[in-house]
């Protein structure tokens, strides 16, 4: 008798891109900048979640619009890394964002294109699967593309429901507020940045407490997680606030932190664990990724063992 596998993730992402990443010596204006130790890597909210996902040992699907021959090298490098991509066909080019490594300074410079615009009908296959999909989770992840109706992430929110499938929501601007003010999420992970955009306000410590507090008192969300850098996260649900500390590690670049996040909160949830251990799960597995260099993501064995290190820490401190 065979057991039924849970059906994957579901990951959408309505702006991918072909993330390109190199360093140099020094940026100059001007003149050539030579750059070196270039390396491709697929990008954009949904599929970096999707990554991190199967990079810890789950399953997801990754649905994607894409377009060009861009398209056709984003489609080859999920490819590569094993990923179940498919590619929603649209009529423009794929963004390319690029980022430079000044090697004397340890900045990074990053270059990221709008991306193409879409036509409201290019996004019905999206809707479509997340009405017919198997999975138990959604994630709608990244900024919403020129010419998508601003209500877009709210109307899969509610496909998602009427099957009785959890959305999850990271997205910013009209996107975020209008998904919030629309629909009911199971999950829903801003920025500090992005809440405070959200709320029209700049918030202390506190006030970002509070704020994802009425976000679950609201019934927009049911939990809400903020990524905060250096101070760390924060969880609301209906039991309460939970605050997490940053995991301190030699931080390489912050790029892909957030989507490591989510990546790993989604998939701890999914295999079973509590929102609290998924949320901490995922504060490991953002101190995992800034100790990259340039677009690569974290890896199972550092997220776990960051992971564990931290649970240690907090067991220690708390029988002092």
């Amino acid at each position: 008798m065979s057991i039924a596998r849970p059906a994957p993730i579901l990951t959408i992402t309505l702006n991918p891109a072909v993330d390109v990443s190199s360093e140099t010596e020094t940026v100059r204006p001007v003149r050539k900048v030579r750059t070196s130790n270039i390396r491709y890597d697929p990008g954009g909210g949904g599929i970096n979640v999707a990554r991190v996902i199967t990079a810890l040992g789950g399953k997801a699907e990754a649905y994607f619009l894409a377009g060009g021959e861009t398209g056709s090298l984003l489609t080859r490098l999920l490819q590569a890394e094993g990923i179940a991509g498919h590619l929603v066909p649209i009529q423009g080019q794929t963004r390319i964002s690029f980022m430079v490594r000044e090697r004397s300074t340890g900045l990074e410079y990053r270059f990221v294109p709008e991306g193409p615009p879409v036509q409201p009908r290019e996004l019905e296959p999206c809707l479509d699967v997340v009405a017919s999909h198997k999975g138990q989770y959604v994630v709608a992840s990244g900024s919403l593309p020129i010419g998508a109706p601003p209500d877009i992430y709210a109307r899969m929110a509610k496909l998602a429901a009427t099957r009785g499938a959890k959305f999850i929501l990271d997205s910013s601007g009209t996107g975020l507020e209008t998904t919030l003010k629309q629909s009911r999420l199971f999950l829903v992970k801003p920025s500090r940045g992005e809440l405070e955009q959200f709320v029209g306000r700049k918030l202390d410590d506190a006030g970002v407490g509070r704020a994802a507090s009425d976000i679950v008192a609201s019934g927009a969300a049911e939990l809400v997680a903020i990524t905060m850098g250096v101070d760390g996260a924060l969880l609301a649900s209906a039991r309460g606030v939970l605050r997490e500390p940053a995991i301190h590690v030699r931080v390489r670049s912050a790029l892909g932190a957030g989507d490591s996040f989510l990546g790993a909160m989604v998939w701890a949830l999914s295999e079973g664990r509590s929102p609290e251990e998924a949320f901490r799960l995922g504060v490991a597995a953002g101190a995992a990724a800034v100790m990259k260099p340039g677009f690569e993501l974290c890896r199972r064995e550092e997220v776990l063992g960051l992971n564990a290190t931290a649970l240690s820490a907090g067991r220690e401190s708390q029988t002092r």
